[in-house]
């Protein structure tokens, strides 16, 4: 009998059944990034550049699902692909129309948008001249986005300075004049220092005048102004 204790141990083993074990197929190392990238898809919702979360997370999730289709026999991890292509593709597309309105709505009525190229000077110029994208819009109401410079008050701020970037008004430096703007804000009550993002809406002077906050005193004004 084939289950004899008397069965020669050198017998060859029944060939079905080594065909009935699953062979072991791996994860598709593709299907695992982009289910990564997938998880942090959401972060489109928070700053435009972020969406490269779930744009990634989509490519990779149909990177993956070819890998798999073109590897069946050693490969899994589709339904981790198709998931991760469904959370980048809703992240996406929500994360967009989210900040699109959110874009649309910070801008007041009669406002426009001033960003800080339109003040720096044209190439050849002194660094202090004003260019005349910046007289184009003197006396106008604007939006302009910085960070506020770093002082001694930290609460019941009813004037500052707007910076362009916080590369040098966070490390003791002292930025270029045209990358500074005196904010008066209309409320008296002020606001408290922030290190963040600031997006304030006033009325844009070109008027030169000196300031003991930096030497070189500031050209441009916001004033009237309010935190959108």
């Amino acid at each position: 009998m084939a289950s004899s204790l008397f069965e020669p141990s050198g017998a060859v083993p029944d060939p079905t059944a080594s065909d009935a074990v699953e062979r072991y197929r791996a994860i598709a190392g593709t299907a695992i990034a982009a289910a990564v990238l997938g998880l942090l898809s959401p972060l489109a919702f928070l700053d435009w550049w972020l969406a490269i979360m779930p744009v990634l997370g989509f490519v990779l999730g149909i990177v993956a699902c070819r890998d798999i289709a073109a590897r069946p026999t050693e490969l899994v991890g589709r339904p981790l692909a198709l998931g991760a292509i469904g959370v980048s593709a809703c992240s996406l597309v929500g994360g967009l129309a989210y900040l699109s309105a959110v874009y649309a709505a910070e801008l007041p009525p009669g406002f426009q948008r001033l960003d800080y190229s339109m003040l720096q000077p044209v190439a050849g110029d002194p660094p202090d001249a004003v260019p005349d994208t910046a007289r184009a819009v003197d006396g106008r109401e604007v939006l302009l986005k910085g960070y506020m410079y770093p002082g001694k008050q930290q609460r019941g701020i009813v004037q500052f300075l707007l910076v362009r970037d916080q590369g040098d008004c966070c490390f003791g430096g002292n930025p270029k004049i045209t990358d500074r703007v005196l904010v008066q804000l209309r409320d008296p009550a002020g606001i408290d220092f922030s290190p963040r993002l600031l997006k304030i809406a006033g009325r844009f002077a070109v008027r030169p005048t000196g300031t003991a906050a930096l030497d070189g005193g500031v050209l441009y004004h916001l004033e009237d102004s309010i935190v959108r």
